[in-house]
């Protein structure tokens, strides 16, 4: 059985909020323009699980998504160099986790999210993962 791996994308509420991911029940992650996040995508295997955050507004964990469908040439540009998984909605978290939340736990101080503000698509340790869903639950 495959090692599932953990994920954070960032969306912007105003450009793709977690609402309309879940009236879409379905999405391909596309607008990926940095080479790292491009990496982390094509890094991402079916069956991974994936923390949506918004990003600017709000700045909240607001859900978990699952990777369906592994990383293909962006249909949105021409440019080979950029590639989107598909990705469907999992479940709300019952309480957004905010960046200030984020950053006050001392057992996340690790992660891109904090280290790398602008990075949109970030690997995550089954740990944080799981201590972000346990502060989404409370």
């Amino acid at each position: 059985m495959k090692n599932t791996q953990y994920w954070l994308v960032k969306s912007e509420p105003f450009k793709y909020s977690w609402d309309k991911f879940n009236e879409d029940k379905r999405t391909f992650w596309d607008g990926v323009r940095n080479y790292q996040a491009r990496n982390n995508l094509k890094e991402m295997k079916e069956g991974d699980l994936v923390l949506f955050y918004h990003s600017n507004e709000g700045k909240n964990v607001v859900g978990i998504a699952k990777v369906v469908k592994e990383f293909y040439q962006d249909p949105t540009t021409d440019n080979a160099n950029w590639v989107v998984v598909d990705l469907v909605p999992v479940e709300a978290l019952k309480n957004p986790v905010s960046l200030e939340q984020i950053k006050a736990e001392e057992s996340l101080k690790d992660i891109s999210l904090v280290r790398q503000g602008r990075l949109s698509v970030m690997p995550l340790k089954a740990v944080e993962f799981d201590k972000i869903l346990e502060m989404g639950s409370k």
